[in-house]
């Protein structure tokens, strides 16, 4: 600590730090290859301009994020299914809203019910999941695998193989706008809002982290890992059911072999980019939020340099093992090893002058 009273290495220390760091720094490239990045005006009623644009881009990846961050602290793995559950409870939703008929500009069944239902339906695609990895001990990687490959198939099953179009006003409202904010970013302002005040007033968040770090010893007392895991998985299905309605009504459509496409590895990536250990145990739910806002804001800026859709993902790649890189224990112990070294002959001169 110096004179002033401020500890640069408690600073850096904070869980947060990196996550944030890693933020400031896709900012600052934004801002560099984007002229006027940063600028906000209100166009034609609504808020307009890129970081609107990257925070409301980012919405699904978000909420993705909170299920991801849950599901991977409790079980030391990833649920890769959350792409195709997305398509699932779009199709559901769409496919109730039109009746079966491929178009229609008028709704043949309540929104809300329709919503739900679709929202329950992932649900009853992560308690799937959750079964296989909680109760009959299979990898999670392995277990989620069969949805990730057959759940865009139950979608087109649900969808009779045709593109559903909800073409009414209402249903586009979620990926829409109220007022002048983009519904996508309330949504998942509430999602993330409900899930950490859930995770730190009640004990849940401490039961996840205690089942993560050592399941037989939470057992021995007397918490149920086995159900803890499984309700992580349930919640990480129905949130994936959250941002499948959300990226069907921006779309007004339900796409069965595009919607939620590989955010499920966008959503394992703002895990890690959050510092959090993709091993499981402690987790920290707003790194995960970050994380997403970073990988939007690397993308955005990639688009802007005149980076395509197919090679988007090396470049994303390439950047994101830095950051990982970055934020490993390995390099963390590395850095502190020079730092001792750096600090004995330090020492040894100051206390050659006394």
């Amino acid at each position: 600590m110096n004179k002033n009273g401020f500890d640069m290495k408690k600073l850096t220390s904070m869980r947060l730090f990196l996550p944030i760091v890693c933020l400031v720094a896709m900012l600052i490239v934004a801002a560099i290859t984007i002229p006027g990045f940063f600028k906000i005006s209100i166009t034609n009623g609504v808020l307009y301009g890129y970081p609107i644009d990257v925070v409301n881009r980012a919405s699904e990846l978000a909420i993705l994020a909170v299920g991801m961050t849950l599901v991977t602290a409790a079980s030391g793995g990833q649920d890769i299914s959350v792409g195709a559950v997305m398509a699932v409870a779009g199709a559901v939703c769409c496919q109730i809203l039109s009746g079966g008929e491929v178009s229609v500009t008028k709704l043949a069944a309540p929104l809300l019910l329709a919503m739900l239902v679709g929202i329950l339906v992932a649900g009853v695609c992560g308690l799937f999941n959750g079964l296989l990895v909680s109760y009959l001990d299979i990898q999670p990687m392995v277990a989620t695998l069969i949805l990730f490959t057959a759940g865009r198939g139950i979608a087109q099953l649900v969808t009779k193989g045709q593109i559903t179009y909800v073409r009414v006003d209402s249903y586009m409202v979620a990926g829409g706008y109220v007022g002048a904010i983009p519904t996508p970013i309330i949504i998942a302002a509430i999602v993330v809002i409900v899930a950490y005040l859930v995770l730190k007033k009640t004990a849940l968040g401490l039961y996840i982290e205690s089942v993560g770090i050592n399941g037989d010893a939470s057992r021995l007392v007397g918490l149920n890992s086995r159900r803890i895991k499984l309700l992580t998985y349930v919640l990480c299905g129905l949130l994936a059911g959250v941002a499948g309605i959300v990226a069907s009504s921006r779309i007004y459509s339900a796409d069965a072999n595009n919607l939620g496409l590989n955010l499920e590895m966008d959503a394992i990536l703002a895990v890690a980019l959050g510092g959090n250990i993709l091993s499981g145990g402690k987790f920290s739910l707003m790194g995960s939020v970050i994380g997403a806002a970073t990988i939007q804001t690397l993308s955005t800026a990639l688009y802007a340099m005149g980076v395509s859709g197919d090679q988007l993902p090396v470049y994303k790649a390439i950047v994101v093992i830095i950051i990982v890189v970055l934020q490993s224990p390995v390099f963390k112990k590395y850095t502190a090893g020079l730092k001792a070294k750096r600090a004995v002959p330090k020492a040894a001169a100051e206390g050659g002058n006394q």
